[in-house]
């Protein structure tokens, strides 16, 4: 059971329901799914003991918590020297794990090889995240930066 083809349409609904509420109880997803809590119980157990729920977390609206800039910044790296005998990505992919404004980071294809998810207060914020920070990390060759002038669409679910 570790890919989407074998879990069921019960299955399905009950991780559609914990994606729009993950604290509804197993009472209420039960009567929605047409099963018992403890049968719901059982299936929500099996699909976090596989690693199809990977965490339960609460959303911030960052602008609510003082943090009203996004960006997003495309990263590209020095492909030449290795930094103390490791490469420039695995030396990246270190770092940013420790740099608490990105939210997200991806591999990506194509000219640059990152794409940052940034949030941050403001552009003073913004600006020493990129001087004092990324642009001071010896891997990084390049960066373009677009910001997130107003949020169409945001959500964490995947479409089951």
């Amino acid at each position: 059971m570790t890919d989407l083809h074998n879990i069921d349409k019960l299955d399905r609904a009950i991780l559609r329901r914990l994606q729009e509420n993950g604290r509804q109880t197993y009472d209420v997803i039960g009567e929605q799914v047409g099963l018992s809590p403890s049968a719901v119980l059982r299936r929500v157990k099996r699909l976090e003991d596989v690693g199809i729920i990977e965490r339960y977390v609460a959303l911030i609206a960052p602008a609510k918590v003082g943090l009203g800039l996004t960006a997003y910044l495309n990263v590209r790296l020095e492909k030449g020297a290795g930094i103390h005998k490791r490469s420039p990505m695995d030396a990246f992919r270190e770092s940013v794990q420790a740099w608490p404004e990105v939210v997200e980071c991806a591999s990506l294809t194509g000219e640059m090889d990152y794409l940052l998810q940034v949030v941050v207060s403001d552009m003073a914020h913004y600006s020493r995240f990129i001087m004092d920070t990324l642009l001071q990390h010896p891997s990084v060759q390049d960066c373009k930066t677009s910001f997130v002038l107003d949020r169409v669409k945001g959500t964490t679910s995947v479409p089951l």
